[in-house]
């Protein structure tokens, strides 16, 4: 394929699928598209440990790596901050909260740590630790969300001839990313999963096109929001983008990190059952709505905290109620969420990674077809 993406990646097909699993990127690879690894959760130890055995099963294909390093951060970048260190900061009344939520939904909370030295989320410092760590490695990709990366990051994909990606979900935030210096736009409309803006993928891609275009300015744009199939994947790039990039999807494989609980969910939802909301890490993130969404909008709530104060009463709760609700407790399995976009109305079963990515390719052609055919000879 023409595609700008595979003339700097290295592929034939411009597919990149984001994934906290290693056996989905490597099942991507190896399959033809890109797998790109979330780092977000990781020590650099566990980085190191993912990355290694991603090499001995990609069969030398390309692979990335995203990291999460947000410009806004409630803690202001500050260094040296431990989980311990910021937990003291949360309020009595959301720990209570989280509490009363546990009792009615029938799980633990597990036992904090007062002492534990892990870092904070979404430390920007140990993210670029571990693009260190990941440039001990033959990746190809590295990619930011939540901002222009740090200037660091992107000279650190310069020195090594790695592109920078990052993601925008709105046409002055490409402007900024451009004029900062990457090389791949990620433009996710507030159909996806995860961190995401308000403006539909489907207006959000021809939106920033134009934007750079007025300005003689052009990078590899790859489209993401809401695409599940290659025929959604080939109306991008009839619009301009040149690949996409998918995260959902990959969720609905065997081999995601997802419980079977949220898979069977995924498959039962449709797509107006994914909401935006703060409860999950502090900023507006897509996920499937669940008791625990309801809960943070309901009269009872204390709010949501900001970044990352949030996610150190959410990530454990969420976690806990997961294990519950595997254990086949209902009242646990109401709780159950996870990050999602309004893509999963089109989720209807769960396919093995590499079968997904050739469903895109064979769908793919077959728009292109039918598209060729409306023009005629």
């Amino acid at each position: 394929m023409k595609s700008p993406i595979c003339d700097m990646l290295g592929v034939d097909f411009p597919l990149l699928a984001f994934s906290h699993c290693r056996d989905v990127v490597a099942a991507v690879s190896r399959a033809g598209g890109v797998g790109v690894l979330g780092a977000t959760g990781h020590t650099l130890e566990s980085l190191e440990t993912e990355l290694a055995w991603i090499d001995a099963h990609v069969d030398g294909k390309p692979y990335g790596l995203d990291v999460l390093i947000p410009e806004n951060l409630a803690t202001g970048g500050a260094k040296g901050l431990t989980r311990a260190s910021i937990m003291d900061k949360v309020p009595a009344a959301h720990r209570a909260f989280v509490g009363q939520l546990a009792e009615k939904h029938h799980f633990t909370m597990p036992e904090e740590r007062a002492n534990s030295d892990a870092p904070a989320p979404f430390d920007p410092n140990l993210a670029l630790e571990m693009l260190e760590v990941a440039f001990r490695h033959p990746i190809k990709l590295i990619a930011n969300a939540l901002g222009v990366p740090p200037q660091a990051m992107i000279d650190m994909g310069r020195a090594r001839g790695v592109p920078v990606a990052a993601l925008v979900g709105a046409k002055e935030h490409a402007i900024r990313q451009v004029e900062a210096g990457v090389d791949i736009l990620v433009v996710q409309g507030g159909e996806a999963g995860g961190h995401c803006g308000e403006v539909s993928t489907m207006v959000l891609i021809p939106e920033v096109i134009r934007a750079l275009e007025a300005r003689g300015q052009r990078v590899p744009v790859l489209a993401a929001g809401g695409i599940m199939t290659g025929g959604q994947m080939a109306a991008s790039m009839a619009m301009g983008a040149d690949g996409a990039w998918t995260g959902s999807v990959w969720l609905a494989t065997p081999e995601s990190e997802c419980s079977d609980v949220f898979r069977e969910k995924m498959v039962a939802a449709s797509s107006r059952d994914t909401v935006r909301s703060k409860s999950r890490t502090g900023k507006p993130s897509r996920q499937l709505r669940s008791a625990w969404t309801d809960a943070w909008e309901g009269p009872e709530s204390p709010g949501p905290l900001p970044m990352p104060y949030q996610s150190l009463i959410s990530e454990p709760a969420i976690r806990a109620c997961d294990l519950a609700a595997q254990k086949g407790d209902p009242a646990a399995r109401e709780m159950v969420t996870y990050f999602v976009g309004q893509g999963v109305g089109l989720v209807d079963q769960v396919r093995p990674a590499g079968q997904v990515v050739q469903d895109f390719k064979l769908e793919f052609a077959e728009a292109v077809e039918r598209m060729t055919n409306l023009v005629g000879d």
